[in-house]
């Protein structure tokens, strides 16, 4: 049996910056209190809502040994370490290992792509280079890579590639997930939209960008479908359904991190080339969290 990182909702940290740049870290350590108390099942730190792309190793190490000495093993830790680089991502692997991460997510080879050989013998290679449990992450819309089911089947036999990330937006693949890499292969949405879809085809959970908003939500609409409570689920799914689309309007962490601040939780600053959104946006999104009660 492969082992379940999670199951449920993980929450894809945002990493808080001031407004010199620097990492806040007085803003994430009231993140993350924040999704802790909330009940999150699992925090992602170092993917694609971290803006992992533009921070230093330095700044990735000391982002995640904060993260683990503040959530002192109350959730599972998963940390970003993929690139297009093999080598590189074996490297940060096992870095991420070092600083304490309790599972990693490597995302597909970007920009130099590959085939469906090369995808499968890069994530091996890279489960090779560490003792701890993998999360593939398929996001075609920035990878410009897709890994299909048939990858997955192929790479189950990994011992410790455990499950998927998928961004695709096609849930009718995790009946192939399933039937080609088993039951025991964690599937998880990548997109807010279809939460309630993909578990309902055998997903195990959401990694999702909106619950950095409202955490016990997302987490709740999971636990609610789990155990069978799946009008509760669909309630919580169609009431955040106008803002899932507006923390997609632009590239995503812009939006998300637009609307934490109007929370007071951190900064909507991040790093060049993502920028501040739109004027008409930052309005929708106002409006639609005043109707939420979010602020």
């Amino acid at each position: 049996m492969k082992e379940c990182v999670f199951k449920g909702c993980s929450t894809a940290l945002v990493t808080p910056f001031t407004e010199d740049n620097n990492i806040d870290f007085n803003a994430l350590d009231a993140l993350i209190d924040y999704q802790l108390g909330k009940g999150v099942n699992s925090i992602v730190a170092l993917g694609t809502t971290a803006e992992a792309a533009t921070l230093t190793d330095d700044e990735k190490k000391e982002i995640l040994k904060f993260t683990v000495k503040k959530i002192r093993g109350r959730v599972p830790v998963i940390a970003g370490a993929g690139s297009n680089n093999t080598r590189r991502a074996e490297e940060l692997s096992r870095i991420m290992e070092s600083c304490g991460a309790d599972a990693l997510l490597h995302v597909t080879p970007y920009y130099n792509k590959t085939n469906s050989d090369g995808l499968v013998k890069h994530f091996e290679a890279v489960a090779k280079s560490t003792g701890l449990p993998i999360i593939l992450y398929n996001v075609p819309s920035r990878t410009g890579v897709t890994l299909t089911p048939e990858d997955c089947g192929k790479l189950s036999s990994v011992k410790n590639i455990v499950g998927i990330k998928d961004a695709g937006g096609d849930v009718r693949k995790t009946y192939e997930y399933h039937r080609l890499a088993g039951d025991d292969f964690s599937v998880y949405s990548g997109n807010d939209d279809i939460v309630l879809p993909l578990l309902a085809c055998g997903g195990a959970g959401v990694i999702s960008v909106l619950s950095n908003l409202v955490p016990y939500e997302v987490t709740d609409m999971c636990r609610r479908f789990f155990d069978g409570d799946i009008k509760g689920a669909r309630n919580i799914q169609e009431k955040y359904s106008v803002l899932i689309n507006l923390l997609f309007s632009e590239p995503s962490p812009m939006p998300v991190k637009y609307a934490l601040s109007l929370m007071k939780i951190c900064s909507e600053k991040t790093r060049l080339p993502l920028w501040e959104i739109s004027e008409d946006n930052k309005k929708a999104i106002r409006e639609e969290m005043a109707k939420l009660e979010l602020i």
